[in-house]
This record gives C-alpha cells, structure tokens and sequence, in this order.
C-alpha cells in the first residue's frame, strides 16, 4: 500500500513523533508497503516533483532523527519554517495524505493525540491509524479521562484540577495538600509532569505550568512501582516495570539510553498482571479507543493498582515500552507496525 507516515508537528513531544515516525516507515517499507515520512508542520517545502512520485522515495525521506535530553525549541522551527503561515499544518500534507491508502498516525502531543487531524482526515475521508477524533480528544485530556475513570469505578488517585494565573500561584501552592503531583491536562512524554517534594518547588512547577496551559491537575502522590500496559486490538499484553536510575520516570529516563531500566514482563504476580491489565482495556473501551493505546499505572507498597492516565498514541521509538510489550508476545517491531495497519484497515472499513 502507499502509506504516509504522519510525524512531526508543533508540540513540544516533535522529536519524539520524528523518532517513532522514522522507525515506523522504515518498518513498513521492510513490510513491502510504500511508506514515506511527512512532517505535519514542514510539509513538503522541500520537494518540487510530481506528489505522485514521492511514494516512490528510495529511503522513505527517512532522515536521521533523534530526542534530546530537553523539549526542543519551537520558536526555532518555526522560524526556520520556508512557507510561513499561521496554520500547523504544512505545504501539501493534505494533498500528498489523500494519494495514500492510508495515513500512519505517528504523532504525538497536540495536533496529534488531541483528535484534530484525526478530525480534518474524517472530513476528507482520508483513512488512518489508530483511535478517532473523538475518543483521541478524550484521551489526550487527562481532567475528561479523571472523571470517567472516577465514574466508572477505576481505581485512580484522588485528584483536583484548579484553573489560575500567575497571581494566584501561591494562594494555591498553600492550599495543596503534599505529596502532590502537579500535571498539565494535555501534555504527554512527561513534559509539564511535576513531583515537587517542597512547597517553594510546588510553587515553581505552579508557575512553569503556566508555559503550558492555565489550568492544572493535582493528584495524590502514589509512592510505589511505575507499570505500563499496552492495549493491542482487544487484547493487553504484558506489564512492563521502569526503573529510572533518577528515582523519576521523566523525559530524559523516557528516551535516552542507559537512564531507565525496563523490567518486561514486569516481576507481578498473576492476579496483578490481570487486575492492571483488565483496567487499561476497561480504561480503553471506557474511552472509545481503538487499534492500540498504552495505560500507565503505579502500584503502591500493598500491591495494589492505581490507574494514573491512558495514551491513544503511545511512543514506537526503538526506546518505547509498547514495542519490548509486544515482543514479550513473539511480535517483531516489523510485524507490530503491520498489525496496527491493518487492524486501523479494519477498523475503518
């Protein structure tokens, strides 16, 4: 098939996308498929040829990408931007996703897992990976997913979200009850993700959130074991445990090598392994999710689980945790890619 693979954007979790989107279209050209890598806000400013031409790219426009140990610079990007305009989405995307079969939905963050391309490719009859826009908006909303969670019975850590502005920073700090975890409701990669052990460094993981957005959440703080869990179709698969040699499962432990060791199937005994298990698919279907999403969960000194959010499109960098998943299953990196292909085909038709 002739498959775009959709990376990039404007959030801060580009890298990431750029990442996964390069491991998945050389997967799917392995695969045989006519995959090639478009960057959503770049577009194909760089490319004056036919758009029919460009599924026949030898290398997939396959470059070299890799994650930081920061969130990159978006001014810079756009900056460097050759068509400046004020949209997200770059020169001819569109027009070269509705020459495809279909599209692969390798974003992350905003514009990618909050359902708005997924949204503009429903109106354009574009077929692609992954959840709709509907149930990716819920999803990508941690305060919309809190409250299903809550009313559907699935253990999560008592949470408040607060709306505010700078001048309301330490009024709130104060009135916060510690340990906390202070989140952003929208971000993912563990960027705008807090755990501040001091009320002056609640009051800075107050005011940084603001770079996000004005509202937050503030949840219990958990202390225990970090566990992830993939959905794959209408089955989950195995537990994997991170250990990050910080003591945090952040940004830099996500992506860079040698900062996190990952623990796959995770050491859990077989009613934990099922109880987390059973609660991703619940939290799965509870969303209307479909084709794949990964829960993330901690369990607490009594062995027990507690829910803490889901992802519609997790990572499928070589350092992510849903590929070591699969493999647990006998599945190839090559062979997760295709399932989640057709699986999205079937969806669709």
């Amino acid at each position: 098939m002739k498959i775009v693979v959709l990376a990039g954007g404007l959030s801060p979790e580009r890298e990431v996308s750029l990442v996964t989107g390069t491991a998945v279209c050389k997967a799917l050209r392995r695969k045989g498929h006519q995959a090639v890598l478009v960057d959503l806000f770049l577009g194909l400013e760089d490319y004056d040829g036919p758009l029919e031409a460009l599924f026949d790219a030898p290398d997939g426009r396959c470059g070299d990408a890799a994650i930081r140990t920061c969130e990159p610079d978006l001014d810079a990007v756009r900056r460097g931007r050759k068509f400046q305009s004020h949209g997200l989405i770059g020169k001819d995307v569109l027009n070269v996703c509705a020459l495809a079969d279909l599209v692969f939905v390798g974003l992350h963050g905003e514009s990618g897992e909050d359902g708005r391309i997924q949204a503009t490719l429903d109106l354009l009859g574009i077929p692609y990976t992954g959840s709709g826009h509907l149930s990716s908006a819920m999803a990508m909303d941690k305060i919309v997913t809190k409250r299903m969670m809550d009313a559907a019975g699935i253990r999560t850590p008592k949470w408040r979200m607060a709306e505010y502005g700078e001048t309301d920073v330490a009024a709130l700090a104060e009135g916060l009850t510690m340990p906390c975890v202070v989140k952003t409701p929208g971000s993912g990669s563990s960027l705008g993700v807090y755990l501040p052990e001091t009320r002056e460094e609640l009051k800075a993981a107050l005011r940084d959130v603001l770079r996000f957005d004005s509202q937050v959440i503030v949840e219990e703080r958990i202390m225990g074991r970090d566990i992830f869990t993939a959905v794959l179709g209408e089955r989950w698969l195995p537990p994997v445990e991170v250990i990050s040699a910080k003591g945090k499962f952040d940004y830099e432990a996500k992506y860079q090598s040698g900062a996190a060791l990952e623990l796959c199937p995770a050491n859990l005994t077989e009613e934990q392994q099922q109880e987390i298990g059973e609660m991703a698919l619940k939290l799965h279907q509870l969303l209307g999710l479909s084709v794949y999403s990964r829960a993330d969960f901690v369990l607490d000194g009594d062995g027990v689980p507690w829910c803490l959010e889901t992802n519609s499109l997790p990572g499928l960098t070589p350092a992510s945790l849903m590929p070591k998943e699969a493999a647990a299953v006998g599945l190839t990196y090559d062979d997760l890619c295709e399932e989640i292909v057709q699986l999205s085909l079937r969806r669709k038709n």
